[in-house]
């Protein structure tokens, strides 16, 4: 399960990469192919993400940066890590996260994919508006998942579908937890990429789990975002050999230092 919730993490990124208009040259590629290949089956919407993280770049570390709630917080204690690894391995928050699209799509909360909540009015709202909503806004994600069943019902293994369900509900949001914590988390306040942004060096395992698509080469990315992800790990080079940039951290040290609080 760890494995699939590392390959959804790369649909993620992907999705991301084509959000930047940098996944492909052309604009059908990334805007609709990538969202059906991508982002719909990980319950994801690229054209909404897009506006939504677009405004992540501009205000990225202030008060008005949407994913401002994933990062507060930092550094904390090793107990304060552990309980929050653990909500998102017990499933407590694969379940919040899931409830919380369901509202969105339904159009009860405002689309977010950070831990802010804004409600929306439901004055004047008819009972019916909102499964009709409902399947406005999930219908791709509903789609996409019964055709990844179907493939596997064809190929006689249709119980193998409840491990892509369990991976994005368990292990998945661990993951998408340590790669926001290693972007953003215990940076400078501050309008430059290269003190409220932070990359990490990645090995094998990784890049299997937390950093797919050079990812986390996340300084460099917000630096320039039109940078395809295979030209990152050249931009890095680049900028240590001129001295703008320092050896990364590894995500272990940066867990370290995030977690070196006394409780």
């Amino acid at each position: 399960m760890v494995i699939l919730a590392g390959r959804q993490l790369a649909l993620a990124i992907l999705t991301h990469d084509a959000s930047h208009q940098s996944l492909f040259k052309t604009k059908w590629l990334n805007d609709t192919l990538t969202d059906w290949l991508c982002a719909r089956p990980v319950w994801n919407d690229l054209h909404k993400y897009r506006k939504h993280h677009l405004r992540h770049h501009s205000k990225t570390s202030t008060v008005d940066d949407p994913d401002l709630s994933l990062v507060t917080g930092f550094p904390t204690s090793k107990k304060s890590v552990m309980r929050k690894f653990m909500r998102d391995l017990s499933g407590v928050t694969g379940f919040k996260f899931a409830l919380g699209r369901v509202l969105m799509d339904v159009e009860k909360m405002e689309w977010t994919v950070s831990n802010d909540r804004r409600w929306i009015s439901q004055e004047g709202r008819h009972w019916s508006d909102y499964p009709k909503a409902f399947i406005k806004n999930s219908g791709g994600a509903i789609a996409t998942n019964t055709a990844i069943f179907s493939a596997l019902w064809a190929a006689g293994h249709p119980k193998l579908y409840a491990l892509w369900v369990l991976a994005y509900v368990t292990p998945f949001p661990l993951l998408l937890r340590v790669r926001s914590m290693a972007e953003h988390a215990g940076m400078e306040t501050s309008n430059s990429a290269l003190t409220n942004t932070r990359t990490t060096k990645a090995g094998y395992i990784a890049r299997a789990l937390v950093a797919p698509i050079h990812v986390n080469y996340h300084k460099e990315h917000h630096l320039m975002a039109a940078v395809p992800y295979f030209k990152l790990p050249r931009m890095h080079q680049m900028l240590r050999e001129r001295g703008h940039v320092a050896e990364p951290p590894t995500y272990w040290q940066v867990l370290n230092e995030l977690s070196a609080k006394a409780d």
